[in-house]
Parts: C-alpha cells; structure tokens; sequence
C-alpha cells in the first residue's frame, strides 16, 4: 500500500504548499491535498493526477478540531508525512488591535498547528516512524513593530514543534520546522503586491523550488542525522 502524505495549507499553484504536494506527489507519495479552496485544491489534485501521481483533495479548515481529525482518517495509507503550511501573515499596531483579530493569529498559526500534530502522532507513535514538518517564518524567530500577533503565534507554534521534536525523537518521529526568511516569490506577492514584487526582482524574492527542495531534505534525512530547522533566504536578505 502506498504511504500517504498530508499538505495543508494548499492555495495557488504558484504558491508554497501547491509545490509541496506536487514534489511530494512524485516521492511517490499518495497526497492528501487539504486547504480552505475546493476548486484550487481540486486543480492541484488533478495535475498531480495528469504526471501520474496519486492525490485527493480534503478541503479543511485548519482550526476545526473534527476537520482536523477527518483528514487525517481520509488518509489511504500509513501517514508517513504530515506537513503544516498554514497560516497568514497578520500585521497591525497592537494598540489598534482587536482582541478576536490577535486570537485569530494564534488560532491559525499555532492551534491549528497543534491540532495537525496530535493528529499526526496519534498515527505515527504507534508505527515508530513519521516526519511532521512546520512551516515557520523570520517572525518565528523575533518581535517587529507593527507585527505582534503575527510574530507571537509564529513564534508559539515554533516553540511547540521544538518541544514535539524533543519529546518524540526517541519514538521514531522526526519534526522539522523550516524558517522562510523574506518573501516568496510566488503568486501571493507577484499577484497582491505586484509593485512590492517588480522592486525586489527574482533575485529578492526566494525560490519556491528551492524551499521545497529543503523540505525534501528533511523528510529523507536517516535517523542518525536528522535536523530541527532549516532556515531558507536570499543572498540579498538581511539577516
């Protein structure tokens, strides 16, 4: 039977968690596709579908508990790999923010993260095997003006995979969490932020292959060398 790995927090196909399940899909790896659009997780799933990879498209949202559950028991397979790539960034002054508006921050990046965890480790513990991989961000690793609820959830859900790592390393599981330092040059910002975007250039801008490729990385690393986390950018980032 073919192993399953579960991307969530799929959007465009220019986009992070749209490659990931693509590359994944070629490991080969039966994909669960899950995300809060039907017909774009729908459309990955069917080029997936057309190079002859095996995908199924479970819309979800990330901080529903039942959700949750659910997509992992639509997996059709052992889940060897579960990667988290929710969340959005979420800026503001803090004296201007609404207590719902920074909750939601921490409902999506960390609790749902949480939620995608347990659920993982519930299937994963009991085999003695399984990566889990996070999708983390520079906010994940310090406070900036004008981005404390962003830079607060990013920063819990590091901490929470950290702590995952240590207490489930000796159980065969493997966590990783990966620092995307700077913009994506994906369709978010070229689409969103065009003007942002054009001034950057490719060179400003990090690869999305070249996230993935670190993805990949982790996720085949044997058990005697594995890593935490990856930290990806640019060479023109500040850093």
């Amino acid at each position: 039977m073919m192993k399953t790995a579960i991307v969530i927090g799929v959007g465009p196909e220019d986009g992070l968690g749209a490659q990931l399940a693509l590359r994944f899909a070629r490991t080969p790896l039966h994909v669960l596709v899950a995300g809060r659009s039907p017909d774009g997780l729908e459309a990955i799933v069917s080029q997936i579908r057309g190079d002859g990879g095996e995908a199924t498209a479970v819309p979800t949202d990330a901080t529903d508990e039942r959700a949750v559950a659910a997509l992992f028991e639509a997996a059709p397979g052992d889940v060897d790999l579960a990667i988290y790539n929710a969340g959005n960034n979420t800026p503001g002054k803090l004296i201007d923010m609404s207590a719902d508006y920074f909750e939601a921050s921490w409902r999506v990046c960390c609790y749902g993260g949480f939620l995608f965890a347990r659920e993982a480790l519930r299937r994963m513990v009991p085999r003695g095997c399984g990566t889990v991989l996070f999708t983390g961000a520079s906010a994940s690793l310090r406070g900036r003006p004008n981005f404390a609820a962003f830079n607060s959830s990013k920063a819990a859900l590091r901490t929470m995979a950290q702590a995952m790592a240590k207490e489930y390393g000796k159980d065969g599981i493997h966590v990783g969490h990966v620092v995307v330092d700077g913009p994506i040059g994906g369709e978010k910002i070229k689409q969103g932020f065009p003007e942002y975007a054009e001034k950057l250039g490719d060179s400003g801008m990090i690869s999305i292959d070249g996230i993935v490729d670190g993805y990949e990385y982790l996720y085949r690393q044997p058990r005697r060398a594995w890593t935490f986390e990856l930290d990806v950018r640019t060479s023109e980032e500040r850093w």
